[in-house]
C-alpha cells in the first residue's frame, strides 16, 4: 500500500476512534445501566430488553480498536451484573444476534484481549455461559407445530398464550450462525438442530416461482405479507444462509441461496437495482430501494459475483451523496425519499459492503465512501454526549437515539475498512504469528483469519467449531470404543488363562467352522486427530 495511503489512514483510524469514544464514553456516563444511551437528552432507555445492549454490542469493538483493558473491564462487569432471568418480553432475533452474537464473540476473543482462560477454552468460559443461558431462553419460542420460532418471547415465563403467531422471514431464519457455535462449542446440539428446523421449515414454504415473503403465520405456514425482496424483514435470512454455508462447510445451506439467487435476480433486479415483487407472480409491489439492502453488495462478493455487486454499489452510493446518508426507503422512478420513511439511524450496511468490496478489489471508491460516511455522521449526527439517528435527511432533523448496532457496526466496519492488516482479516502477511492456541493440550490453530460476521457485525471464528467439535467427536468415539469393551456380550468368553510366567497363553489354532475376529484394537493406533497428515493440512476419517 503506498505510503501517503498510509498516512492518510492513520488519521482516519484516529479519528474513527475518537468518534466511537465520544458515543461510547456518553453512553457510560449517562445510560448505563440502560440499553441505549438518548443523545438528545442525555440519559438512558431500555428497548429490546433490560441487559445493558450497548455495553454487550460494543465489548467486541473494543477490542478491535485495541483497548484490551477496557474489554477486560467490562466483560468482568457484564459478568457481575447481567442477569436472563428476568421478566421482561424479549425480541428472539434482536437477542439473538446482539445478545448471543455479541457474548460468543466477546468469549473468542478473550484469549487475543489477554483474560484469564478456564482450562479448555474456547470450549469453556464464563462468556460462552452467558451466551448459553441468553440462548435458553429463546428455545421456547422455538417449541411449535412447525419449528419456526415466534418472534417474542419472555425471559422468565416464555411464549405468551397471546403471542401473534405472525413474524418475519428474518425472525425465522437468522439463527444458524449463533446457534451452531453454541453448539459446537459447549456440544449440545440442540440449538443448532433448532435453527436448522427453522431453515428447512422457511425453505418448504417458498411459492412456485421460488420466493419467499415477508412475513409468515409460523403455525399455519400461510405467508402474511407476500413481498419478495432482498430488505426489511428478509434480509438476513438470505445471509445467513451463505455466511452458515461457508462457516459450517455446508453444501445444504448453500443450494438453498443458490436457488433463492437464481429467482431473486430473475424477477426482483432490474437495471442493477432490487425491487419487491409479488412472491407467486413476480409482478413488482414497491419499487424501493431501502437502507437494509445495502448489505447485498458485500454478500454478493463473497460468492465471488463482484461485477453485479460492483454495479449496485454504485447504486446505492449514489443515492448516499445525494443526502449523505441512506434513507430507511428510497423511491427509485422518482429518485428521492419515500414519505415518513426519511430517516437513516446510522445504519452499517453500505460501509459493510464498502469493506467486503475493497477487500475484494482494492478500488478507492470504498474509501472515498468511508472518508465520505465519516464527514457525514460527524457533521449531521454529532451531539453533545454521542451521536444521535438522523429523523430526516432533507433538513437533518435528529432524533433521541443512538441504536446499539451504531457501536457494534456501523463503527467497527468503518475502521476495518480503513486497516487492510487488521487481525480479522487475517492479520495482513501470511504467518506473522497472529494465531493463537486453544483447546485442552492446545492443539487447535484458531484466529487466523476467515471471521465470519454475524449479522451484527459480532466475528466469529469458524476454526473454534472444529476445535470443540472434533474433541467431542474423539471422545465419543473412545467412549464407543471402551463401552463395547466392557459390554457382557463382549466379554462372553472366560478370561486366558494365565501361565506361570504371567503371560497369557491361548490357542491360536481355531477350532472347525469358526472365524477369526479382529481385536477390537489393533495396533498401531494412530492418535485421532492426526490419520493423514499432507502439507500441514490434518485430515480425520471422515474428512
Amino acid at each position: 500500500m503506498p505510503h501517503n495511503l498510509n498516512t492518510a489512514s492513520f488519521f482516519l483510524l484516529r479519528r474513527i476512534k475518537s468518534m466511537f469514544y465520544h458515543a461510547y464514553n456518553s453512553y457510560l456516563d449517562n445510560a448505563f445501566p440502560y440499553d441505549e444511551l438518548r443523545p438528545l437528552t442525555c440519559d438512558g432507555q431500555d428497548t429490546w430488553g433490560s441487559f445493558s445492549l450497548t455495553l454487550i454490542d460494543a465489548l467486541d469493538t473494543l477490542l478491535v480498536l485495541g483497548n484490551r483493558t477496557e474489554f477486560q473491564r467490562v466483560a468482568s462487569i457484564l459478568q457481575d451484573t447481567v442477569d436472563f432471568d428476568i421478566d421482561v418480553n424479549a425480541s428472539v432475533f434482536e437477542t439473538n444476534i446482539r445478545v448471543v452474537g455479541g457474548l460468543l464473540s466477546a468469549h473468542l476473543l478473550a484469549k487475543r484481549a489477554g483474560m484469564e482462560l478456564e482450562p479448555g477454552w474456547p470450549c469453556s468460559g464464563p462468556l460462552l455461559r452467558m451466551a448459553e443461558d441468553a440462548a435458553r431462553k429463546l428455545l421456547p419460542a422455538f417449541e411449535t407445530p412447525t419449528g419456526m420460532p415466534y418472534g417474542t418471547v419472555n425471559l422468565l415465563r416464555g411464549v405468551s398464550p397471546t403471542e401473534t403467531p405472525v413474524t418475519c422471514t428474518a425472525g425465522v431464519g437468522t439463527f444458524i450462525l449463533e446457534f451452531a457455535t453454541l453448539s459446537r462449542l459447549t456440544g449440545d446440539p440442540t440449538f443448532e438442530n433448532v435453527a436448522r428446523r427453522a431453515l428447512r421449515a422457511l425453505w418448504k414454504t417458498r411459492s412456485d416461482i421460488g420466493l419467499v415473503g415477508n412475513h409468515i403465520d409460523i403455525v399455519s405456514t400461510k405467508w402474511v405479507a407476500q413481498d419478495a425482496g432482498i430488505g426489511a424483514g428478509v434480509d438476513s435470512y438470505f445471509e445467513y444462509l451463505v455466511k452458515g454455508a461457508v462457516m459450517l462447510q455446508d453444501e445444504e445451506l448453500l443450494s438453498m441461496f443458490q436457488a433463492y439467487d437464481r429467482a431473486i435476480q430473475n424477477y426482483t433486479r432490474f437495471d442493477d437495482w432490487y425491487l419487491w415483487v409479488q412472491m407467486h407472480k413476480g409482478t413488482v409491489s414497491m419499487p424501493i430501494f431501502q437502507s437494509l439492502e445495502a448489505f447485498w453488495p458485500g454478500l454478493q462478493s463473497l460468492l465471488g459475483n463482484l461485477d453485479s455487486a460492483v454495479r449496485t454499489f454504485q447504486n446505492y452510493y449514489s443515492v448516499w451523496r445525494q443526502f449523505g446518508g441512506l434513507p430507511e426507503f428510497y423511491s427509485i422512478p422518482q429518485g428521492y425519499t419515500v414519505d415518513k420513511r426519511e430517516g437513516y439511524p446510522l445504519r452499517p450496511e453500505l460501509i459493510e459492503s464498502a469493506m467486503y468490496l475493497f477487500r475484494a478489489t482494492g478500488d478507492h471508491t470504498y474509501l472515498q465512501l468511508g472518508v465520505d460516511a465519516l464527514e457525514s455522521i460527524e457533521k449531521i449526527a454529532k451531539t453533545p454526549c454521542g451521536y444521535a439517528s438522523v429523523k430526516d435527511l432533507r433538513d437533518h432533523q435528529l432524533d433521541n437515539r443512538m441504536e446499539s448496532f451504531f457501536l457494534a457496526e456501523t463503527i467497527k466496519y468503518l475502521y476495518l475498512l480503513f486497516d487492510p492488516t487488521h487481525f480479522l482479516h487475517g492479520g495482513g502477511t501470511e504467518g506473522d504469528g497472529s494465531w493463537e492456541e486453544g483447546g485442552e493440550a492446545g492443539e487447535c490453530v484458531l484466529g487466523a483469519g476467515g471471521f465470519i460476521f454475524n449479522t451484527e457485525a459480532h466475528p466469529l471464528d469458524p476454526a473454534a467449531l472444529y476445535c470443540c467439535g472434533r474433541h467431542d467427536q474423539d471422545r465419543q468415539e473412545l467412549q464407543d470404543i471402551l463401552l463395547t469393551l466392557s459390554q457382557p456380550g463382549s466379554q462372553s468368553k472366560p478370561p486366558p488363562k494365565q501361565t506361570e510366567g504371567g503371560s497369557q497363553s491361548e490357542s491360536i489354532a481355531l477350532k472347525p467352522g469358526e472365524k477369526k475376529t479382529p481385536p477390537l484394537l489393533s495396533c498401531p493406533v494412530q492418535p485421532f486427530s492426526a490419520r493423514l497428515s499432507i502439507l500441514g493440512q490434518v485430515f480425520t476419517d471422515n474428512t
